[in-house]
Parts: C-alpha cells; sequence; structure tokens
C-alpha cells in the first residue's frame, strides 16, 4: 500500500480563530486570568446542565481532579480499582497515601468486573474506583449497591465518558463523585483541563480550598492542598468548544460506524461495540486483535500501520499492576483477563474530522495484516 499523508491516532478539535478570540476578548479588559474568573463560573454553569450534574468543580487537568476528589473525601487505607486504565489513576490513588487493590476487568466492555469486587474488600478498604472505558459505562448499579453494603465511597474515572449518558443520565452522575478529563485529545477539550463533579454541595468548600493551596481566608490554611485551578483562557476553550460538541460527537459517530462497517466480520477482530441503554460519545475506536483467530499479532498490526504513515495506540499497555513502581502491590497475573486484553487492543484513528477514505485505508491494512500472517 502506498504510504500517504500521516494519520494520527487523535487530533483536537477546535473553534474557529475568530470564535477563540472574540471570547478571550474581554480578558485584555479585566486582566483577570485565573482564580476562578467569569469564564471558570461561566464554564461551569454551562457544563452542569449539559452533563446533568448538581455540581462541578473545575480543575488544571483531570489527574489533579482525581487527586483532590480522593483527598477531600478524606480516605484511608485501601481503594479497589482497575490497572487496564492510564497511569493517572493509579497514581492519583497513590498519590493520596492509598493503597490500590487491582480488580480484573469485564471481557466484553473492559470495565471492572464487578463480580470480583466484594472478594477484594476488607476492613481497610475505603472507596472503589472504577474506569469507564473507552466511553464504556460500568456497571453502575452493582456498583452502587456495593458500596452501600459496605458503606464505601464510590469515585469514578469518568475521564473517557465526557457527553455520554446511561438511561438517560449524565455518565458523570454517577457515583459519589466523577472525574471528567477536558485534555486536548478528548471528545471535550479546554486544552488541558478536568472537573470533579459530585453529589453533595458539602464537598464543594473544601475542593474550591484544596485546588487553591488549601487557602480558606488571607490568613488561613487548614488543609494541604495544591495549585490545581483552571485558567480563564482554558475556561473560554470549553465555552467554545461546549457550542459545538453535538456536531463533534456526531461527525465522531460517522467514522465509527464506518469502521464497523469495514472490521465487521473479519475473523480474529474484536470490534468496539455501542453498550445498551447508552448513548456514546465515540471517543476512541478500539479493537482487538486475537493472534490465535487472526494469524498475526496486534503489535504486528501496530507495525504495519506506522509503515503506512497510521499511528494507532495500545491503550491501555502495559497494565499499571505492571508498572515498575507498583511491583510491590500487584502483578497482571491477578488480573488475567485485564492481562491478555492489553496484549490485544489497539486504538485506531478517531477524531470529527478523520476522512472516511483514510478510514478505509487503516481497515484494507488490517485485511491485508491477515493474508500476510
Amino acid at each position: 500500500m502506498e504510504k500517504q499523508r500521516r494519520i494520527n491516532v487523535t487530533q483536537s478539535s477546535m473553534p474557529s480563530f475568530e470564535e477563540y478570540v472574540e471570547e478571550i476578548r474581554s480578558l485584555w479588559e479585566t486582566r483577570w486570568l485565573t482564580n476562578m474568573g467569569a469564564k471558570h463560573k461561566e464554564l461551569e454553569e454551562k457544563l452542569c446542565k449539559y452533563l446533568q450534574v448538581p455540581h462541578i468543580s473545575l480543575m488544571v487537568n483531570g489527574h489533579m481532579a482525581l487527586e483532590m476528589a480522593l483527598q477531600a473525601f478524606n480516605l484511608s487505607g485501601e481503594v479497589i480499582t482497575t490497572p487496564f486504565t492510564f497511569a493517572s489513576t493509579t497514581h492519583a490513588i497513590v498519590r493520596n497515601g492509598l493503597v490500590p487493590v487491582f480488580c480484573d476487568i469485564r471481557d466484553d466492555d473492559y470495565t471492572i468486573d464487578v463480580s470480583k469486587i466484594e472478594s477484594l474488600i476488607s476492613e481497610r478498604t475505603s472507596a472503589i474506583v472504577p474506569v469507564h472505558v473507552y466511553g464504556n459505562m460500568c456497571d453502575v448499579e452493582a456498583i452502587d449497591r456495593i458500596a452501600e453494603k459496605y458503606n464505601i465511597k464510590v469515585v469514578y474515572d469518568a475521564a473517557h465518558t465526557f457527553g455520554v449518558t446511561y438511561k438517560g443520565k449524565g455518565a458523570a452522575s454517577f457515583g459519589d463523585a466523577s472525574m471528567l478529563s477536558f485534555h486536548a485529545t478528548k471528545v471535550f477539550h479546554t486544552i488541558e483541563g478536568g472537573a470533579v463533579c459530585f453529589k453533595d454541595e458539602d464537598l464543594e468548600k473544601p475542593l474550591y480550598y484544596l485546588k487553591n493551596f488549601g487557602i480558606q481566608g488571607p490568613e488561613v490554611i487548614k488543609d494541604v492542598g495544591a495549585n490545581a485551578k483552571m485558567s480563564e483562557f482554558q475556561a473560554a476553550m470549553g465555552l467554545c468548544n461546549l457550542r459545538h460538541i453535538a456536531e463533534e460527537i456526531e461527525k465522531r459517530r460517522h467514522v465509527a460506524e464506518a469502521y464497523q462497517e469495514n472490521l465487521d466480520g473479519l475473523k480474529g477482530i474484536v470490534v468496539w461495540k455501542e453498550q445498551a441503554e447508552v448513548e456514546a460519545n465515540y471517543a476512541y475506536f478500539p479493537i482487538r486483535v486475537v493472534p490465535e483467530n487472526f494469524g498475526c499479532t496486534r503489535d504486528d498490526v501496530f507495525d504495519r500501520l506506522a509503515e503506512i504513515g497510521v499511528n494507532t495506540r495500545k491503550y491501555f499497555y502495559p497494565l499499571t499492576n505492571a508498572f515498575d513502581c507498583y511491583m510491590d502491590i500487584g502483578s497482571p497475573a491477578d488480573t488475567p483477563v485485564a492481562y491478555r486484553v492489553s496484549k490485544e487492543i489497539l486504538c485506531l484513528p478517531i477524531y470529527a474530522d478523520l476522512d472516511l477514505e483514510a478510514v478505509r485505508r487503516i481497515c484494507n491494512c488490517i485485511r491485508e495484516c491477515q493474508r500476510i500472517g
């Protein structure tokens, strides 16, 4: 296949230059560039409505949002989570002085296997940090029942689920809190950014203080906080992008459908499917390359696509319980399903402006890999 223009695994959606300039124009008048200014407050209000959540606290990025959420609940001991996630999830837990206990995942949607959670709960367990993966929703009802039974908190890593709904409810409305990422590569972004969505209004002030160094007054600092504030320039980008989010998701849907049409039925390739009762955001398009059925490995497909100028991502590989820094905490052998999936998963390029002819080229290359073996 002839090598053509390089295709990245993602590409940031952006408003027109003129729209963004108009949005930030007032900042040259107010000179209020950070510290929860007018843009920040406006974006919080609009996101609450769009995401169907009662409360939201904007942060400088998704990682700090998760760190601050865990700290605000004053947790201790162990936290049950999944190793099939980005490094940030596990790091946020450990940086709060908590011990991650790794639970395996489901084979079909790659979310935490709720049937295995209770066996991991101990007297030291204070919370569950499940991860919605690729826009796939965890079994939120089962997790709620477990959390209520054992009186533990649920803080979702919902970085992949902006705009997703389940049974008509916003994905970030479940659990005691949910973290969202607004990184430049996400469906919705504020260049860098994130948020904590939460139910209990009593969490509002602690989050506000923690993201501003723990400052509660000119001469009062009671808690060890961080600098996790979102700037006005970030919030302005968010306000612009929120205006176009429906159109962006619709464009991504067409790309996902093109992949499904071109790859469905290909032996040895497990294609991403939408979940029942979930309105998807098409944030990612993962496939699994099952070597014994396909004839070659995920890494073979990864390398062949790279040769023709297509960047894909082994997302998530390796598992976080395979990281050197967590060797004393867990092992991939403890989570065999996640370990197998991590060696087979490959995220294909998907973004709003990806040309459908490029999708066909990618799929043809994958088919060629099978023939070559």
